[in-house]
């Protein structure tokens, strides 16, 4: 007999798997399972079985609410916050319960109010002085604290900005708003009849750094800037005292629009003597920046070289 060839009494011999294992089920290893597809693997139809059930909505409910109030709040405190405007100093422009969408977000990136923006401020100290606080109830209480409602306890005011610190300001019965020499042409947002300044005139007045002044646009009906100079700061506003610049009136729908700042604060030369205090504020910040990216430059190039 040929060697390697078989008799016709020997078995055929078992193929063995890619693993070294025989094919045949049974031969190595454990037994097959007698049972059927683990429980949860497959249900009657052969399909997958999910044995998780999905949450009621009821019980989500809590935590969109949740959610929902925690951006809004801090919507309200880093974005955008609404404000209610109390009184006419600011029509046509603003006219008494329009409510206004007021920027909290670009003060805290170092922004400064400019002049001819429409700004939201604190009470610098003493310009409500005597003005009623009315008594929130428990809703009006929770839309304020979401930032939906502005807040009744906060004595707060609005006013257009008409210089800045380093400008000089005044204005002389029967003429115009003058800042840094420039008058200004405010017939595109003054209230219709108003004069400039005709029934309180002032200055010549310097801003002090860090500090606004401000003014309705109704002139013969705002409390402004010229009305409290025996105060502390002569009529100014301190900077941080700004919640931010309202950009739009979002309420009612009928009377919704932008608050740009007017083209008569882009004449050429009004900034012309805040160019330095521009520079200056500007200095810092950038001051810092270069502080901070000379040692990572230095350390990178270190690196590179090692």
């Amino acid at each position: 007999m040929a060697v390697g060839a078989r008799s016709g009494h020997e078995e055929p011999e078992e193929r063995p798997d890619r693993f070294g294992a025989p094919s045949s089920s049974g031969s190595v290893g454990e037994p097959p399972s007698e049972a059927g597809p683990a429980d949860g693997d497959a249900d009657d139809d052969g399909g997958p079985q999910d044995p998780r059930k999905p949450r009621s909505f009821w019980k989500e409910l809590p935590l969109l609410i949740g959610i929902a109030l925690l951006l809004a709040l801090l919507i309200k405190t880093f974005l955008v916050q609404a404000f209610s405007i109390p009184s006419d100093s600011m029509m046509n422009t603003l006219q008494r319960g329009d409510r206004v969408l007021v920027d909290k977000l670009t003060p805290w990136f170092g922004s400064e109010p400019e002049r001819g923006e429409v700004v939201v401020f604190h009470d610098p100290g003493g310009w409500l002085e005597g003005e009623p606080t009315p008594e929130p109830n428990v809703v009006q209480k929770f839309l304020s604290f979401i930032g939906l409602m502005p807040s009744s306890e906060e004595k707060d005011l609005i006013k257009r900005v008409i210089a800045v610190g380093g400008d000089t300001v005044s204005c002389k019965k029967g003429g115009k708003v003058v800042v840094n020499g420039k008058p200004l042409d405010e017939t595109s947002y003054i209230h219709p009849g108003s004069t400039p300044c005709d029934d309180e005139p002032f200055g010549p007045i310097k801003v002090p750094e860090g500090r606004i002044w401000v003014m309705g646009d109704n002139r013969q009906n705002s409390l402004d800037s010229r009305y409290h100079q025996e105060l502390p700061g002569s009529g100014t506003v301190a900077n941080d005292k700004v919640v931010g610049r309202a950009v739009v009136v979002a309420w009612p729908l009928t009377r919704w629009s932008t608050l740009p700042v007017p083209d008569t604060f882009d004449q050429p030369g009004l900034s012309a003597a805040g160019l330095a205090q521009s520079a200056a504020r500007m200095a810092g910040p950038g001051a810092l920046g270069l502080a901070g990216a000379v040692p990572l430059v230095l350390w990178h190039r270190k690196r590179r070289e090692s």
